[in-house]
């Protein structure tokens, strides 16, 4: 069986944690599913209408965090971490069960939904994965904030840039080729914020569940946190983690180049909405070749685990 079939978990891997906006103690279960079936929730707390599809087009808020809804108003938030993670181990399908509104947010990043889903495995089927080639160069911008994405040849480029006036954060800017490249760093950098701006996010009924051991703290010229920074470049690469997330709302992996600038939820999700408004923009490929790796970890470590 190639790398290239779909892939989903051998055995149902359970999560359990503090939602960072709402406080409240969540559990999650992923469970193997079908080739096709695609990534669901299911918001096991609610007896109907419980299934909640992560599409792009389900996406009905972006403030502070990815939150998908459907047509019943069944709501499932904070989902960008767990999105990176299982694009980043090549999981195309998983059902995931939820008992409240929010994924916990665990350290703030998504190393450990990576580390226990790889522990779980994963099961490799004899169906071909299907990929989104991107074939015209789309554009989305407000003010100095944009985001483009444009044809690529076989790989999933992000070049990422961020501006703070905080000298901590300041401006820093990271690129990866997200199909070759180790990411680890990617997928261990944790979420963030400014001291200053944490009594307004509250104020907004936000962030109840926060702390220095799910987020970075910046406070003027210090990092409030203790251990400090687990990479230098942590800030931006957290941000990188976030669109992998929020691109994987598209359903499949993208061959695409994409650059960004003062990016987040908000413009990743106006740019698939614009790129998808457009059939020309776009192509679904089945993949029945070798050598497209698809996943953030290295290939050593891919083959080890297909």
């Amino acid at each position: 069986m190639s790398y290239l079939n779909q892939k989903t978990i051998k055995k149902k891997v359970n999560f359990r944690g503090i939602a960072l906006h709402s406080g409240l103690v969540v559990n999650v279960c992923i469970k193997p599913a079908e080739p096709d079936f695609g990534i669901v929730f299911k918001r096991v707390d609610v007896k109907e209408n419980n299934f909640v599809y992560p599409n792009f087009m389900n996406v009905s808020n972006t403030s502070l965090n990815t939150t998908v809804e459907n047509e019943f108003g069944v709501k499932v938030s904070t989902i960008e971490h767990l999105m990176g993670a299982l694009f980043g181990l090549g999981i195309d399908n998983a059902l995931i069960e939820i008992d409240n509104q929010e994924v916990p947010i665990l350290d703030g990043s998504a190393k450990i939904f990576i580390e226990k889903i790889t522990q779980a495995g994963l099961e490799v089927s004899n169906s071909p994965i299907k990929i989104i080639k991107i074939n015209k160069q789309v554009n989305y911008s407000e003010g100095s904030r944009f985001i483009k994405i444009k044809p690529s040849t076989l790989s999933l480029d992000i070049d990422f840039e961020l501006k703070y006036k905080n000298p901590i954060i300041g401006n820093q800017k990271n690129k990866f080729k997200v199909y070759e490249d180790d990411l680890t760093e990617v997928y261990n950098s944790r979420t963030f914020c400014l001291y200053e701006d944490i009594e307004l996010i509250k104020k907004k009924g936000l962030a109840k569940g926060g702390s220095l051991d799910n987020a970075v703290v910046v406070n003027n010229n210090e990092v409030l946190n203790p251990e400090g920074l687990r990479n230098e470049k942590e800030f931006v690469n957290h941000k990188i983690l976030d669109c992998i997330g929020d691109l994987y709302t598209s359903g499949y992996r993208i061959v695409a180049s994409i650059v960004c600038s003062q990016g987040g939820h908000y413009l990743t999700n106006q740019l698939l909405r614009k790129v998808f408004q457009d059939k020309e923009n776009f192509s679904i490929l089945e993949i029945k070749e070798k050598n497209l790796p698809h996943t953030l970890i290295n290939k050593q470590f891919l083959r080890s685990i297909a």
